[in-house]
């Protein structure tokens, strides 16, 4: 399992995980950066995302669905808030209705990526900042860190130790 600790602090309201991937940090970058990769891994696997949209630049916006074993659907968008590739992404995150509009009734959060050398491998910390500690034990609640280390588990079949 990639995710080698979580941390949920109310004061800063925050999120924090860390997973270690076998592979370089452009290798790693590239699943955030390609949206077909992105759909590999974003989401539970029993939650698997479609991407219709992937502005991967500052100020891009990414429309996406997961789709659940029932067949229901939940629609989410990204907007692309800072680049430093491949050492850094910053994007808003929030629920959508089912034309992609941001969910007034659900909170959005901002999430930080870093990822950086460990060792011959790549560390990847994915911090979500949120707006309240009401909104951060909301998602807690819907399953956000549970879905998260599901997620970020699958990104391991993605990657080729010797690839790039």
């Amino acid at each position: 399992m990639p995710v080698t600790s979580v941390y949920k602090d109310s004061q800063t309201l925050t999120l924090t995980l860390v997973a270690e991937f076998a592979a370089r940090v452009e290798r790693v970058w590239r699943v955030w950066e390609d949206p077909r990769q992105l759909e590999r891994w974003w989401g539970p696997p029993t939650w698997p995302a479609t991407f219709e949209q992937h502005d991967f630049t500052v100020g891009g916006r990414s429309l996406y669905h997961m789709t659940g074993p029932d067949g229901d659907k939940s629609h989410g968008w990204w907007q692309i808030t800072a680049i430093d590739a491949p050492h850094r992404l910053e994007f808003d995150d929030g629920f959508a209705d089912d034309n992609g509009e941001p969910s007034s009734d659900m909170p959005s959060f901002h999430c930080v990526v870093t990822l950086e050398p460990a060792g011959s491998g790549t560390r990847m910390t994915t911090v979500s900042h949120f707006a309240s500690v009401e909104q951060l034990e909301q998602l807690l609640s819907m399953g956000m860190e549970e879905g998260m280390r599901e997620a970020m588990s699958q990104i391991d079949g993605l990657l080729v130790p010797t690839a790039g």
